[in-house]
């Protein structure tokens, strides 16, 4: 007689306690609920004597009690404790050797059979072990003192006790999957915390773009405008088209920066040197970038974090220093990439209005995601002292 066990996939333990929850395929539910009813039935058919009086009263008490104890292993275990199953189980274990010695015929050994495999599945392996064999021992002491029973019955009753390896063997597969799924979990919640977090950076990353770019190209605009408006009253119209023409120059550079911000947002590769010289010529400065060591291709991630900073830098020099010069220094080193901007202190009055305070922020949260350092601060002696100077360093 083979003994089919309960449900001893993980999935089953948790739709006990979390609704929803799928059970493991090949070990439904009903399945043990029709082999539980079966051994019922099947000894309500051939447990004899059963009836109202006497022996027969007695067994029908004991096959009651039996079968309840065989349908509360569909019981979860959160709703017992380990104590009241060890309890529960032992007293079916004397339930079931009682119902032996009572009857006279019939599979009341089934009974025994099942009560020792929930026992391996139910206990802790040695308490287990323990239990199941106290319940062979007295099924077979039953059933070698049961008058008219051949000598080998009591191998019989030994024997069942054998199903309590299948339950452990059930639970540690149990165990074994539960242990799987919950690292499946807690990989799973890992992967989204991870997932969530390059979202975050992600987005870092395309607010700094976007503010580098509407911050170079509008701040120029806006000077350019506010200087024509201021020219107009004067009526020196050729200041006015010089003007004028400049805020074109600078709408033009603006598409520019925009196509820079896409390839940036695709991760294309950036031409540091050539993309460096383009926009130091069209802040108005040519000939204000000078190159130190040998030049070599830099990550595109360092080329196009140097170049906003350098974006940001000239564009604060021409919101805060308007007519000041400037200096860009770009110089590779065996172990490092570093961009140096200066600028000296305005020639006249700034127009634009103040900055949001975000541009340095930025800069300096580019740079820590290359664990780069950026200093910014005033210039205090040289041809550019009373000006400003940004320097950032990118290792690699």
């Amino acid at each position: 007689m083979s003994y089919v066990g309960p449900v001893s996939g993980p999935e089953q333990q948790h739709s006990d306690q979390r609704p929803g929850t799928t059970t493991v395929p090949g070990q439904d539910p009903r399945v043990q609920w029709v082999v539980s009813l079966a051994v019922i039935a099947v000894g309500a058919l051939t447990i004899r004597p059963m009836g109202f009086t006497g022996q027969g009263l007695a067994v029908a008490a004991l096959f009651v009690v039996n079968a309840a104890s065989l349908l509360a292993r569909r019981l979860p275990e959160h709703r017992v404790s380990p104590r009241r199953a060890l309890v529960w189980l032992a007293l079916a274990v004397l339930a079931a050797a009682a119902l032996l010695a009572v009857g006279d015929s019939g599979t009341g050994f089934l009974f025994p059979f099942f009560v020792a495999g929930h026992i391996g599945f139910r206990l802790p392996t040695r308490r287990a072990l323990l239990l199941a064999g106290a319940s062979g021992l007295l099924c077979a002491a039953v059933l070698w003192l049961r008058p008219g029973d051949s000598g080998l019955t009591w191998v019989f009753g030994l024997a069942t006790a054998a199903p309590v390896v299948i339950g452990i063997v059930n639970r540690s597969q149990r165990q074994s999957v539960r242990s799987a799924l919950e690292a499946a979990e807690a990989a799973e919640r890992a992967a989204r915390a991870e997932a969530r977090t390059a979202v975050l950076t992600e987005r870092g990353r395309i607010a700094r773009d976007v503010h580098d770019v509407l911050a170079h190209s509008l701040a120029g605009i806006n000077m350019q405008l506010e200087l024509v408006d201021a020219l107009i009253d004067t009526g020196d119209l050729e200041r006015v088209r010089e003007a004028n023409g400049k805020a074109h120059s600078l709408v033009k550079e603006s598409l520019k920066q925009a196509q820079w911000t896409v390839h940036a947002l695709r991760e294309d590769a950036l031409p540091l040197l050539e993309s460096l010289t383009a926009m130091v010529d069209s802040s108005g400065h040519r000939d204000a970038l000078s190159v130190t060591g040998e030049v070599r291709d830099v990550p595109a991630k360092t080329a196009q974090s140097l170049l906003r900073i350098a974006q940001e830098a000239l564009t604060n020099a021409a919101r805060h220093a308007p007519g000041g010069e400037v200096d860009v220094r770009l110089a590779f080193a065996d172990a490092s990439t570093t961009l140096t901007v200066r600028n000296g202190p305005a020639t006249r009055g700034a127009p634009g209005p103040g900055g949001s305070g975000m541009g340095l922020i930025g800069m300096r949260e580019r740079v820590a995601l290359l664990s780069g350092t950026v200093t910014a601060g005033p210039v205090t002696e040289g041809p550019y002292a009373g000006g400003w100077q940004v320097e950032a360093v990118i290792p690699g």
